[in-house]
């Protein structure tokens, strides 16, 4: 039986105004290799791109891998490692008996991709001197302002209104 690849992503999700238009930016290590991402969005939060980042880092593995995913977003490191995403799946996507989690569509995409790799998600300070973080930063806020930017579904037509 051979052990899974060990594969390192670092994310980053920048906003011009909140909401605005977003953009991710990722960095996937493997070995030697070394692969950049990033898109953007018309109109999005924050919080999305940040949840963006590692969806397209992991979308992006051709195989089930062990993955450290390095993010600056406590919102999404504690989403995952705190169980809270998981939790709010199976109440509805309720975060308590009054609250609708924010978010369910990418967060249920994050936990399915999670399901498919062996997943440990680390906070990393942001704009600390981390040189993959900051140059995944540069990447999301380079992506946030480009032109003609897509419409991001799930914040402009959510399906769960």
């Amino acid at each position: 039986m051979t052990s899974k690849k060990h594969v390192t992503i670092y994310t980053d999700g920048a906003c011009t105004g909140n909401p605005g238009p977003g953009g991710y930016g990722v960095v996937l290590l493997y070995g030697e290799h070394r692969r950049e991402l990033s898109g953007g969005y018309r109109l999005t939060t924050n919080n999305r791109m940040e949840l963006m980042g590692p969806i397209k880092g992991l979308e992006a593995l051709n195989q089930s891998c062990r993955v450290t995913v390095h993010s600056d977003s406590q919102y999404v490191v504690e989403g995952i490692e705190k169980g809270w995403a998981k939790r709010w799946r199976s109440n509805g996507w309720m975060r308590n008996k009054r609250e609708r989690a924010i978010n369910p569509d990418l967060w249920s995409q994050l936990l399915d991709l999670c399901e498919t790799h062996a997943v440990e998600f680390l906070w990393v300070r942001g704009h600390a001197g981390d040189v993959e973080n900051e140059r995944c930063d540069h990447l999301a806020v380079q992506a946030a302002h480009k032109k003609d930017l897509p419409v991001d579904e799930g914040y402009e037509t959510p399906s769960n209104a």
